[in-house]
């Protein structure tokens, strides 16, 4: 390489730190990306997609880039918001060349009958999980995000949006328990956009890093993103105080910098949140039944009516919810289904266990209708 081409090459390298540094670029990060740098290809972080076509913050400013290159068949390795990608540095229309290897991801199953992942966001390091305090608290659901976050490799953290609805201190001090009883190891805060109680807390959480925003329609992401940023940066529809339901205000994933530092990756509100391959994820939820379990007599128990569950005894004793142990089983099923449709070996074990309880069944009746004659 001649002078004057090294002598670009870094200033180009000085001027992607200089501009990208606010959307998380780092060492690690150019470390990956130089075989791209070799090529003369630019590096940026796309901060939405839509149909094929990407927008990517660079050097040059924001950039609309085709991915043809990179869209294999596999859904989850398409290019998705918080990629860190390799875009020509001229043309029309640019393409974006490759992606860098993700730090973590967060999918989930999509509700086709294909049953296959979909990749929500890139990258993350905060997964915050708006949940609305306008409503009744469904602790199933909020387990639901959690194991979806902490598969993804993110800090999950929890926010109770609306708190200025709740009528009392002692009232959301309960709610706030609730929460953090189904959230063990997760930082729960509940907030006000319309007082600004708790935003101060959360815009220094997120100040380091990069944080994706998940919730159903109605959560308060819109409302929660515009009182991170600032300014009314996302369209806000009224919602319905009786049932929290309006109108979805976000209708693609935006990655956005915010002014006190870090990244904020918005996203639609989510109908469903399917699990996807999140075994390691469901047991961090549950890390009270998983230790429990690790006490039981025999390794395989599945804490149904085997001697010497500790989860039963638990149970028994009160200090296991029999709500947590439903969900816990809910999700694990959900989840083994999930993996038994792309596992043939797990799909053929199930098939034999679906056998054998069946045969078990029909054994039982066959005893009952005998003993009845006699």
């Amino acid at each position: 390489m001649s002078h004057a081409s090294l002598h670009t090459s870094s200033s180009t390298t000085s001027d992607a730190q200089r501009s990208l540094a606010p959307y998380g670029w780092d060492a690690g990060w150019e470390a990956e990306f130089a075989p791209y740098a070799a090529q003369g290809l630019l590096p940026g972080r796309v901060v939405r997609v839509d149909r094929g076509q990407c927008d990517i913050h660079t050097a040059d400013g924001v950039v609309r880039a085709d991915t043809t290159y990179v869209t294999p068949h596999d859904p989850l390795r398409v290019v998705c918001t918080g990629d860190w990608v390799a875009v020509d540095p001229v043309g029309d229309p640019r393409f974006v060349r490759a992606y860098l290897p993700r730090r973590t991801a967060f999918v989930r199953s999509t509700s086709s009958s294909r049953s296959e992942g979909q990749i929500l966001a890139a990258n993350v390091d905060h997964a915050i999980i708006a949940v609305s305090l306008a409503v009744e608290l469904d602790l199933g659901r909020i387990e639901r995000f959690l194991a979806l976050a902490w598969e993804s490799g993110a800090q999950p953290l929890v926010v109770l949006t609306k708190s200025d609805l709740v009528p009392d201190a002692t009232g959301l001090s309960y709610l706030v328990d609730d929460v953090e009883t189904t959230a063990p190891g997760v930082q729960v805060l509940p907030v006000s956009s319309a007082t600004g109680d708790g935003i101060d807390v959360l815009t220094a959480v997120v100040s380091g890093g990069t944080s994706v925003l998940l919730g159903v329609s109605g959560a308060g992401k819109s409302t929660l993103a515009n009182a991170l940023l600032g300014a009314d940066v996302m369209e806000v529809q009224a919602i319905r105080d009786v049932d929290g339901k309006g109108r979805h205000t976000t209708t693609t994933r935006n990655l956005l910098a915010l002014p006190g530092g870090g990244v904020l990756i918005d996203t639609p509100g989510l109908r469903g949140v399917g699990l996807w391959d999140a075994e390691a994820g469901v047991g961090q939820v549950f890390a009270e039944i998983e230790e429990l379990a690790a006490r039981c007599r025999f390794h395989d128990c599945a804490h149904e009516s085997e001697p010497g569950c500790a989860v039963l005894a638990a149970l028994e004793e009160g200090t296991l919810p029999v709500r947590r142990l439903e969900s816990y089983r809910k999700l694990l099923r959900e989840n083994r289904r999930i993996v038994a449709k792309t596992d043939a070996r797990l799909r053929a074990e199930m098939g034999r266990e679906w056998r054998m309880k069946s045969a078990e069944g029909r054994a039982n009746f066959a005893a009952k209708r005998a003993g009845g004659r006699r």
